[in-house]
């Protein structure tokens, strides 16, 4: 996919932060977006920031997984054809193994793994029918190494990892007309930190300052870094240079890596 003018995007998580920032970049490539969100004000804000384009709006719970495969005839129905589908929408917990809850557990990989796993498989016959399609899976900086504290969200994103690269060589071994690239962005200023659960234990205030200055990459330059690499065809999108290092640090140390994680974290999250 060379050109995106005209094509049908599909973007999760919408409403704000990466998914607004991407609707708008798509928006101005001329794409025709489909977005949807639990979130209807924000989803409503984003849509009208998008006005140049052909804009259609869905209250969508990507942990409900007949709500996404009800979304994915509703859209096809809509538009006649899906090109594009961006599997964003996620949430965020901090909290330890022993502490967090099985509730807080199920609901980070209802929405990180099995949203993006139900969107893919649901809108994954549309993408072969157009032709020329392309799925984008959102994982995470934390679907490259494990951190303390992260272990569901860790979970989710090392699996929508495994999964997406699967995928993307099913789809070549199969020649399906199919791109497939994941994402890992590194610290994005957006909401998320505001809106993640936090252990009983957790000092909220802290923690969401200590992301704040982490988080040195604006949602529209991920959204432009995004949509290049959409249009290369990169299998593996780093978004961010602390993407970037920590790719990097994988790399070179492989599981060499974990004591320095660990004292990082015993000086910013054991506080």
């Amino acid at each position: 996919m060379k050109d995106l003018n005209n094509k049908v995007a599909v973007v999760t998580g919408a409403g704000s932060g990466i998914g607004r920032a991407l609707a708008m970049e798509l928006a101005a490539r001329g794409c025709r977006l489909a977005l949807s969100d639990v979130n209807e004000a924000g989803l409503k804000e984003t849509a009208a920031l998008c006005d140049a384009s052909e804009v259609r709006t869905y209250r969508l719970d990507v942990a409900d997984r007949d709500a996404i495969y009800a979304h994915a005839g509703q859209v096809t129905k809509d538009f006649g054809a899906v090109h594009l589908v961006i599997n964003n929408a996620g949430v965020a917990l901090s909290a330890t193994v022993r502490e967090m809850t099985d509730e807080d557990f199920k609901w980070v990989m209802d929405i990180d793994f099995w949203g993006v796993a139900h969107g893919t498989r649901a809108f994954l016959p549309h993408l072969i029918a157009s032709g020329e399609g392309h799925v984008v899976n959102i994982s995470s900086v934390f679907g490259l190494i494990g951190v303390p504290k992260q272990s569901a969200y860790n979970a989710a994103k090392f699996a929508v990892r495994g999964f997406t690269e699967a995928l993307r060589q099913e789809m070549k071994l199969e020649k399906q007309p199919v791109a497939v690239s994941c994402v890992h962005p590194g610290g994005i200023r957006t909401n998320i930190a505001n809106a993640a659960r936090m252990g009983k234990s957790e000092n909220a205030e802290a923690q969401r300052k200590g992301f704040d200055k982490l988080a040195v990459t604006s949602p529209e330059k991920a959204a432009r870094i995004i949509v290049k690499g959409i249009l290369k065809d990169e299998s593996r999108i780093l978004v961010g240079p602390d993407a970037w290092g920590i790719e990097l640090i994988n790399r070179v140390l492989g599981a060499a890596y974990q004591p320095l994680v660990e004292r990082f974290s015993r000086k910013n999250l054991y506080v």
